[in-house]
């Protein structure tokens, strides 16, 4: 269940009463900082405030620099640990300048600029897909006639060029006081009021790799239409809190979109919420609070500014958001992995060997890049653990034929070849191919046990043709060559000392699993690899 918590401050102190400012997490969200906006002194400001989420006290700084002119509906980014603050209005005219506050020194920085920048605006947006800075609307002045953009502009924040970009596709309608959140390379666009002071609640997506626009077309229930609202977004999930709307009334509910699947939600939080307002600032203090974002001040239906501050505890978290990253990442990784391994394997016949044989159960192994557990999602390889109370060491399968395997290891710096055999005899099968295997061509055996996805064995059923292939040799130097006639239930042997380990190690065929890129992870806990000093 969501729900809502008015923060309570220690020491007094803070921004004070405004609307129009910005508000962003740093450091994970340990603390977020409060730049401008429009106060109850009826004057704009340009201090900045820190709020410790830890010891929950604001604090100003001392800053260096020049600082920027005051203003409100201005965008302000957190890239790193400093804040790129870009236009607004100083109540007179709208800005294009660009400031950048370090807060690792307290230092204002006002950078030296090329290329084509955005005209003076305000209630615009600002989004951050990598190092690009996207600038999307708002609203500026031509011959004092108010002007409403559709154009992007990006920053290039490390070399710091401007540049207008001419996207495909449909643009939103020219706007301001819209929202705008990132998802992976993604800019969705919410709500606004338009040229002819209609407000909206359709959702735009900005692709920032294709640079195109498409309407994101949504189902539930429905955003009613608005502006000046604020979103706030947690992995896949936009959190849309208050805002306005044509008939003058403000809103004080929260909307949930799932961008992933286009989905609608009204969140009715527990615990006492915000009054209706707009003209709120907002971030996420995840994941140093996890699941948690921040709002702030706003103004209310009198036009009066605000200072009360609310926690909105979602219960959500990035974890998942970061696993599916993760597995688009594997994803590519694996596809580089396997090519370099053809490669490899074309120059050196050991080059893919792996190393790792221990006797200790919570010994971390690392497998191979592309390693793939059968029947189950993809995982990063270098969170596998040992199961416990079993010994494991890594593999490269060397060859296939009907009764089991020919394998090849590196330990204590030698190559070791061993063969395993299968407990179980198997139907002779055509050839596959050793390198990439098709696990969806037929050629496997499925065996589930007790229903449990996790004890799915996929094993590719080898080639004939590489039977009487089977070579062993002396670690020693490599001199002694000698070929194993197949035995029932028999076991790898590996002729090496190894330090450290029991001279009987079961390598179990029904545990072996077979791995896409010829790697192979052998669980043994009953049977026997001979050693041999």
């Amino acid at each position: 269940m969501m729900r809502w918590e008015r923060v309570g401050v220690n020491g007094g102190g803070g921004p004070g009463k405004r609307w129009g400012h910005t508000c962003n997490a740093v450091q994970g969200g340990r603390f977020f900082y409060v730049f401008g906006g429009f106060g109850d002194d009826n004057r704009h400001t340009n201090k900045i405030h820190v709020f410790d989420t830890v010891n929950r006290i604001w604090s100003e700084p001392l800053t260096k620099g020049a600082l920027p002119s005051p203003r409100d509906s201005h965008s302000c980014t957190a890239i790193g640990d400093k804040l790129f603050v870009f236009g607004g209005t100083n109540g007179r005219v709208p800005l294009n300048d660009l400031h950048i506050f370090d807060t690792s020194s307290n230092t204002w920085i006002s950078p030296s600029l090329r290329g084509d920048r955005p005209n003076p605006r305000e209630g615009h947006s600002a989004a951050l897909i990598g190092k690009r800075l996207f600038i999307f609307g708002g609203c500026g002045k031509f011959d004092d006639a108010e002007i409403f953009y559709d154009d992007v502009y990006v920053l290039n924040t490390e070399t710091l060029v401007w540049k207008r970009i001419v996207p495909s596709g449909i643009p939103p309608s020219k706007r301001e006081s819209h929202s705008c959140s990132s998802w992976n390379s993604k800019i969705i666009i919410i709500g606004g009021q338009d040229t002819s002071n209609y407000y909206q609640s359709d959702v735009h997506i900005f692709d920032a790799d294709t640079l195109s626009w498409c309407k994101l077309h949504t189902t539930g229930q429905i955003l009613p239409p608005r502006g000046g609202h604020t979103a706030v977004s947690l992995g896949k999930n936009i959190f849309i809190f208050g805002g306005f709307t044509d008939d003058q009334s403000l809103f004080d509910d929260v909307y949930m979109l799932d961008v992933a699947a286009g989905i609608w939600s009204e969140v009715i939080p527990t615990g006492e919420g915000p009054s209706a307002r707009f003209a709120v600032a907002g971030d996420c203090l995840d994941p140093h609070i996890g699941g948690t974002l921040v709002f702030i001040g706003g103004c209310d239906k009198n036009l009066k500014a605000l200072e009360d501050m609310h926690f909105l505890h979602t219960g959500l978290a990035r974890g998942d958001e970061r696993d599916e990253r993760r597995l688009e990442k594997l994803s590519l990784r694996k596809q580089l992995k396997l090519k370099c391994q053809e490669q490899q394997a074309l120059s050196s016949p050991y080059s893919n060997a792996l190393t790792g044989f221990n006797s200790n159960a919570n010994v971390h192994h690392q497998l191979p890049g592309n390693y793939t557990q059968p029947c189950r999602q993809n995982v990063y390889l270098n969170e596998y653990q040992t199961p416990l109370g079993k010994k494991t060491f890594q593999a490269k399968v060397t060859k296939n034929f009907p009764d089991g395997y020919t394998v090849e290891t590196v330990i204590d710096g030698k190559c070791l070849r061993g063969i395993l055999f299968s407990n179980k005899p198997r139907p002779n099968q055509t050839p596959c191919n050793d390198s990439i295997r098709n696990m969806g061509s037929g050629e496997t055996d499925r065996e589930k046990q007790n229903g449990d996805h996790d004890s799915v064995r996929e094993v590719t059923r080898p080639s004939e043709a590489n039977a009487n292939d089977f070579q062993q040799a002396d670690v020693s130097g490599g001199n002694s060559l000698r070929n194993e006639a197949p035995v029932e239930d028999a076991t790898a042997e590996i002729t090496h000392e190894v330090h450290g380990v029991p001279h009987d190690v079961n390598l179990e065929s029904s545990m072996l699993t077979d791995a896409v890129d010829r790697g192979t992870k052998v669980s043994k806990e009953n049977a026997t690899a001979t050693t041999d000093s």
